[in-house]
């Protein structure tokens, strides 16, 4: 048994609470993973995990030795990083989770163009809007666009976008432009939604940002579907500028209430809390952060 590949084994298993899970993500029979675990509890004499049929739970001594075993890997992987970042180029895979406008938009470029300047480095890429949970699916890390962090979130802001309110010049000849946000509670605008109807949009008015309730006919969890509805003269949407750029260059839309600006999104690129983060993944965030500035 090689003790640090059982204990990452256990790690990730504890993590996952699953044997299969584990088996599944790492390509291996899950037999392979079962015998690690109770090779690591024979050796040490005692257990580590509680099965039963219906789950899998930490003993008090898994408890303790989960976190020794986070704290011995992390310094393995940061003294073998620090030694290799001296005398080889970035290799290895990164799993990435990023936007699905955003990322095909802004990201895939500079994504394809560090593969060309690093072809040691594997990027495995995932598109999508859904918020990932990066330890449960193996991400070494996810691009978020958001106006605020929660409090156990590890990242690093590598850019921002701006939301401005678009609608087609025919829609606004029909309803006229409105003048001040309250003003949009009578007009027909387009809601990026996740779940439910209720939306309320926010404006900086007077030096104070204030929220204002719109309602919508129209909702999608896609800004390039939206930006097309309001470009079709459906109505008014709120969008960032990497989404709309295209459209108001094109004169299909135009920016209403541009005197009174919304909240600036962050763009952050996220990272499991419980890893040291290797040389490929910071040398990637570098890329992006450089990439965006342009």
């Amino acid at each position: 048994m090689d003790r640090l590949d059982a204990m990452h084994l256990f790690v990730r298993v504890a993590e996952l609470g699953s044997f299969a899970a584990v088996a599944q993500q790492l390509g291996l029979a899950r037999s392979v993973v079962t015998r690690q675990i109770a090779a690591l509890e024979a050796h040490l004499g005692v257990k580590l995990m509680a099965r039963s049929t219906r789950r899998l739970s930490l003993t008090s001594a898994g408890t303790a030795y989960l976190e020794k075993c986070r704290v011995i890997l992390n310094l393995v992987e940061t003294a073998e990083t620090d030694v290799a970042e001296e005398r080889v180029n970035p290799r290895g895979n990164i799993r990435i989770s990023l936007p699905l406008s955003f990322g095909l938009k802004r990201l895939a470029p500079l994504l394809l163009e560090f593969s060309r300047r690093y072809p040691e480095v594997g990027l495995d890429m995932d598109y999508s809007d859904r918020r990932v949970n990066l330890i449960e699916e193996g991400i070494d890390l996810s691009i978020r666009i958001t106006r605020r962090l929660e409090g156990s979130d590890i990242a690093r802001r590598i850019g921002s976008a701006r939301l401005l309110a678009v609608a087609s010049p025919d829609y606004l000849a029909r309803h006229g432009r409105p003048q001040h946000p309250a003003e949009l509670a009578h007009h027909e605008c387009l809601g990026y939604t996740v779940g439910g109807t209720g939306q309320n949009w926010q404006f900086m008015v007077d030096g104070q940002l204030a929220s204002f309730p719109v309602r919508s006919r129209i909702h999608a969890n896609n800004g390039d579907v939206l930006t097309e509805a309001a470009a079709q003269g459906l109505g008014i949407t709120l969008q960032p500028d990497f989404i709309i750029d295209g459209a108001l260059a094109a004169g299909r839309i135009e920016a209403v209430l541009a005197e009174f600006p919304a909240p600036e999104l962050g763009i952050y690129a996220m990272l499991p809390s419980n890893r040291h983060v290797p040389h490929r993944v910071r040398v990637l965030m570098d890329a992006l952060a450089a990439g965006l500035a342009v």
